[in-house]
């Protein structure tokens, strides 16, 4: 049986060696003073995200156990809220809006791979969650979605597709439930 492979075959290393490098230093510093942090120490760890190249706001929480692929593809607007356990892929982009909460042992990946591709080269699409935007429990968002302004997602909900503001969201796949509105 014969392979067809086309040209546009793309079989090599995803990433740079200078990637692989800085994320080889990040996950040692990530382990040795990061991970193990005392808990209340957010501008410690705002700090640490900053010196891998992160763009962190005022006021930022982002707890010990989150897990980050990759800081220099991380935005964290002013007094948002990263919770324990949460998974930031970022082999892409990830923009997270001011005042925005992202709940406990969630992910937000920013990579997949083209299956009709014989190497699966990887696809990278940025994630964008817009301000005041609360992503409940065990919430998975998919690569390229965009959360708007004021919407909330549901625990355990799969966002495969861009949500809109100012609505309740929820389910697998997540759908809008209703329409919000907001006291300012």
């Amino acid at each position: 049986m014969k392979n067809n492979i086309n040209q546009n075959t793309h079989v090599g290393a995803s990433f740079s060696l200078r990637n692989k490098i800085a994320r080889t230093v990040w996950n040692i510093f990530y382990v040795l003073f990061f991970r193990y942090s005392l808990r209340p120490f957010h501008a410690y760890r705002r700090v640490v995200l900053k010196l891998f190249g992160a763009k962190i706001g005022k006021g930022v929480h982002v707890y010990p156990s989150v897990k980050i692929w990759a800081p220099w593809n991380l935005e964290l607007g002013d007094y948002c809220g990263i919770g324990d356990e949460v998974n930031l892929y970022s082999q892409g982009k990830i923009k997270i809006g001011s005042y925005s909460v992202v709940s406990q042992n969630s992910t937000l990946c920013t990579g997949t791979h083209d299956y009709e591709n014989f190497g699966f080269r990887l696809i990278t699409k940025q994630i964008t969650v817009e301000s005041f935007v609360w992503i409940a429990a065990e919430v998975f968002i998919h690569p390229g979605v965009t959360i708007g302004e004021g919407c909330i997602i549901g625990a355990r909900s799969v966002v495969i597709n861009d949500m809109e503001g100012n609505a309740i969201c929820s389910g697998f796949p997540c759908i809008k439930i209703k329409s919000i509105q907001r006291n300012k």
